[in-house]
């Protein structure tokens, strides 16, 4: 596959984007960087994706970030992406290591509260993973018959998801039940305030995307990974394709500094 296959507009969007003074590209992880995958564990990204986003980070006036529903120290681990890339995890909600610690003590009560609640009415079911969080806990039915999954997401949203202070994120078969606000559009506009960006880029797949994709304006550049509604302006197949848009706009932002 090459730069060919993508569409002529995004193109031509990726050749304005590479050339304005400071830019920051974000990318989402499952879906984006890393094929969707039956157990999340082994989700890891496409090496041409890592490739890519640690050259973009080694240019002048570049800014390269992954924000993921994941824990913080799990995307790490997974990604494998170094200090170069600043990495958030949790939806938005966890820009450091130290996150978990600076929960107060009644938010800190109610994830624990949440996990036993959760453990109770979901834990049994064959299939169904709930993955634990510094600050929430995400239900994967994904490996489930689509059925038992409907029954299992209904359950949460009429128990423990109405809980006062409870944050709910609802994906692809997947509801995540939060103790903190959880924004990847609050942690886009972070990620731009702090690099000073003249425009940015962000690739996203997922329904939790759609908080991102709604902060950007002109000449920013949005990029939705799969079929569905979304507020992106551009569309790829899958993670491959990004892959090449990455490579893509690699190329055209090294152009920028050799012409001057």
């Amino acid at each position: 596959m090459t730069a060919e296959s993508l569409p002529t507009g995004l193109r031509q969007a990726i050749d304005r984007i590479a050339r304005v003074p400071r830019l920051l590209v974000v990318c989402d992880y499952d879906g984006t960087l890393a094929p969707i995958v039956a157990d999340p564990a082994k989700a890891v990204p496409r090496p041409e994706s890592v490739r890519a986003l640690l050259s973009l980070a080694d240019l002048p006036d570049t800014t390269v970030g992954v924000i993921s529903g994941r824990a913080l120290r799990d995307l790490a681990a997974l990604s494998g992406l170094p200090a170069e890339v600043q990495l958030i995890g949790s939806h938005g909600a966890e820009f450091d290591a130290g996150f978990a610690h600076e929960l107060d003590h009644q938010a800190q009560a109610l994830r624990w509260r949440l996990e036993a609640e959760l453990e109770r009415l979901v834990g049994r079911t064959p299939g169904v993973l709930l993955e634990l969080k510094p600050a929430s806990i995400a239900v994967h039915v994904r490996r489930v018959e689509p059925s038992v999954g409907a029954s299992v997401l209904d359950a949460v949203r009429a128990g423990p998801a109405q809980w006062e202070g409870v944050q709910v994120t609802e994906g692809k078969a997947v509801i995540e039940l939060a103790v903190v606000e959880t924004d990847k559009g609050e942690a886009l506009d972070l990620l731009r305030r702090q690099a000073d960006a003249t425009a940015a880029l962000f690739v996203g797949d997922d329904v939790t995307d759609e908080k991102a994709f709604a902060r950007l304006a002109d000449p920013d550049v949005g990029v939705k990974v799969g079929h569905g509604e979304t507020l992106a302006e551009y569309s790829i197949p899958d993670t491959e394709d990004v892959a090449v848009m990455l490579d893509y706009l690699l190329a055209e932002r090294r152009t920028r500094y050799v012409s001057g």
